[in-house]
């Protein structure tokens, strides 16, 4: 599974690892992502969502009816 974030679209971020010797290799920054599991009360049942620690924290603040909307309106299916 890719890492990415279904609600923001945080995606791995890319850069390089830089030794003592300042050597240079590539290296990624992954975006924590944590799966969660949501009441969703118009379908009566749950979703399951991978989100970043920011998607939690906007589920918790537009709630998880706005957040499942701005999933689907990106084109992701649930």
């Amino acid at each position: 599974m890719s890492a990415h974030c279904m609600l923001t679209g945080a995606r791995p971020g890319f850069g390089n690892r830089i030794s003592r010797s300042h050597r240079r290799t590539s290296r990624r920054f992954d975006p924590n992502i944590q799966s969660r599991r949501y009441w969703l009360p118009s379908e009566g049942r749950h979703v399951r969502l991978r989100l970043s620690t920011k998607g939690i924290k906007t589920v918790d603040s537009i709630g998880v009816e706005a957040a499942v909307a701005r999933i689907r309106a990106r084109g992701v299916r649930i």
